[in-house]
């Protein structure tokens, strides 16, 4: 039973543990992505790029500007077609038919829609283009997992505390003859039941140990495994790192968090044993 409840506590824990870092790694992934996404501004006719810029620049939700002229984009265009010759192609469409575009990096995926209204308001702006799909599965992802770690984690906490609370009550009733010896001589119900309380939460914080050792290997396999991969993983990897803080707050919430799964159902086993 000891064993019992100690594994119970450690899978609740492993599974909350992982859905925390899971989460906070997305919203990482998705201020990573945010960072780099950026926004196609096509401008009218006859308007030039490098007049806008500074305007553009000058907006709160912009990390950077870049400027793509009419002629540096027509000539991609022509050698991505295969057209060898770029001014025969140009005559035949009777002039370079495009125009300055500019791409502008967001802040941050929550102030894209935001600056996206203020670039199609601005004077000269002809179209604003942003591919945000990418975004919006990550966010409706995290959102996902979020419920999803909300449901498991309350049933897997009321079994652990279930779990905890039988093996308290096992051990209280094995330990009756001394229990009743110890009222005999006048000790009070705390003295008496205080070792269970604490059998309790060493049983929580041994748990959140092994969680947290489990969630650790499996941090530094995931590590080894991308760092392998090509450069997009590369990107993605850089997402999914946690800040120090993280690093440093998330065995803190296992060892709490187990700690008082344990405290629950041991106080629920005594009150049980102490009414009898």
């Amino acid at each position: 039973m000891n064993w019992a409840a100690v594994s119970t506590v450690t899978v609740l824990l492993f599974l909350f543990g992982s859905y925390l870092q899971t989460s906070w790694q997305l919203n990482g992934l998705l201020n990573q992505f945010g960072s780099q996404l950026e926004v196609s501004v096509f401008l009218g006719t006859g308007v030039q790029g490098a007049d806008l810029q500074p305007t553009v620049a000058q907006l709160p939700e912009v990390a950077a500007v870049q400027v793509i002229t009419k002629e540096a984009a027509w000539a991609q265009l022509v050698d991505e077609m295969g057209a060898s010759d770029l001014k025969n192609a140009t005559r035949q469409l009777e002039g370079n038919p495009l125009t300055d575009e500019l791409k502008v990096r967001a802040r941050s995926p929550q102030a894209v829609v935001t600056l996206t209204q203020k670039l199609a308001r601005l004077d000269g702006v002809d179209e604003v283009r942003y591919a945000d799909e990418v975004v919006q599965r990550i966010s409706q992802l995290n959102r996902g997992l979020s419920w999803l770690s909300m449901v498991v984690t309350t049933l897997l906490t009321l079994t652990a505390i279930a779990v905890i609370t039988t093996t308290i009550r096992l051990i209280v009733m094995a330990r009756r003859r001394e229990i009743e010896v110890l009222q005999l001589v006048g000790a009070t119900t705390i003295w008496i039941y205080l070792p269970f309380i604490l059998q309790g939460i060493i049983f929580g914080g041994l748990g959140a140990v092994i969680a947290w050792s489990f969630i650790l290997s499996m941090q530094q396999f995931l590590k080894r495994l991308l760092t392998q991969q090509p450069e997009f993983l590369q990107f993605l990897l850089n997402g999914l790192q946690l800040s120090a803080q993280q690093q440093l707050l998330l065995p803190l919430i296992l060892l709490g968090f187990g700690a008082s799964i344990g405290l629950m159902g041991s106080l629920f086993a005594v009150r049980k044993a102490a009414l009898r």
